[in-house]
């Protein structure tokens, strides 16, 4: 992107005085070809089943943050394209996104997002706020509008820490740049109403961050009990699920020793109980 004007080897004035602290406006001004929704490709829709596509993701707050998770396997069309693919990201030091849907397209908008709130923060000397962070998101988002249209959707979550009100907050989002905000917790992905059904169950208003992981992982296990694209712990490969948390401190990606116990236990947990944890009735 940086290069140089063809007269005197100087970067464009642009460069000099951009007039907006959105570097996603200031790209599509200098570059707009560069920008993942205004790409160029050659007949998508005919094989956009072919194309890597990541799927479930899920989020829980808990008393102080939020905790967000995903599973690791990416398919194109009946075919594991990557069994230990990422879709959790962190955004900036409070807040977290993860994609699902076409995932080279939402690896690049994940960068870019990543790059917008920094450009902001140099730019103007201060963070965002979550909802400002959220608002962005869905401008980007709606950039994609015209790939979604041809097949290639890419639909995030995000999640952050609220430091004005001392909490944890998730948004989601449509295909079309419709931002929602949403209570407790949520989930997306091909895996999200098996995810949806065992958070549902397990959500208590008193969680702590670990046991916010744990129901993250369950939730995750849920999913790819019932659904194919989504992929469960693999303990024979060492692979599992993509688990941070955003809090007070910031954002904190679990390590892989903590995610690998709390897979074993789940993994363990289901051979007296196929069925998961149970929620008591009253």
């Amino acid at each position: 992107m940086a290069s140089q004007d063809a007269v005197g080897g100087r970067l464009p004035g642009l460069f000099g005085s951009p007039d907006t602290s959105s570097f996603t406006e200031f790209l599509g001004a200098y570059s707009p070809d560069a920008l993942p929704g205004r790409r160029v490709l050659p007949q998508v829709a005919a094989g956009a089943e072919e194309i890597p596509h990541g799927t479930t993701i899920v989020a829980v707050t808990f008393p102080g943050g939020v905790v967000m998770a995903g599973d690791r396997r990416a398919t194109a069309g009946h075919v594991i394209a990557q069994r230990d693919i990422e879709k959790v990201f962190r955004a900036d030091e409070f807040s977290a996104i993860a994609i699902a849907g076409t995932a080279g397209i939402g690896l690049e908008l994940t960068r870019l997002f990543q790059v917008e709130l920094e450009h902001y923060e140099k730019r103007e000397g201060r963070t965002l706020s979550i909802e400002g962070k959220a608002n962005r998101l869905a401008a980007m988002v709606r950039g994609n509008l015209g790939m979604a249209m041809q097949g290639l959707a890419v639909v995030p979550m995000f999640a952050g820490y609220d430091e004005v009100e001392d909490r944890g907050r998730i948004f989601s989002y449509d295909p079309a740049g419709g931002r929602y905000e949403e209570r407790e917790f949520h989930t997306i992905g091909s895996g999200s109403p098996f995810a949806r059904g065992s958070m549902k169950k397990l959500f208590r208003a008193d969680l702590s961050a670990e046991d916010a992981a744990l129901v993250c992982v369950q939730a995750l296990y849920d999913a790819a009990d019932d659904d194919s694209a989504t992929g469960g712990p693999d303990l024979t490969r060492g692979i599992f699920p993509v688990v941070a948390s955003v809090t007070a401190d910031g954002y904190r990606r679990l390590g892989e020793d903590e995610v690998g116990a709390l897979a074993r236990s789940v993994v363990e947990g289901r051979y007296e109980a196929p069925g998961g944890p149970t929620a008591p009735l009253r």
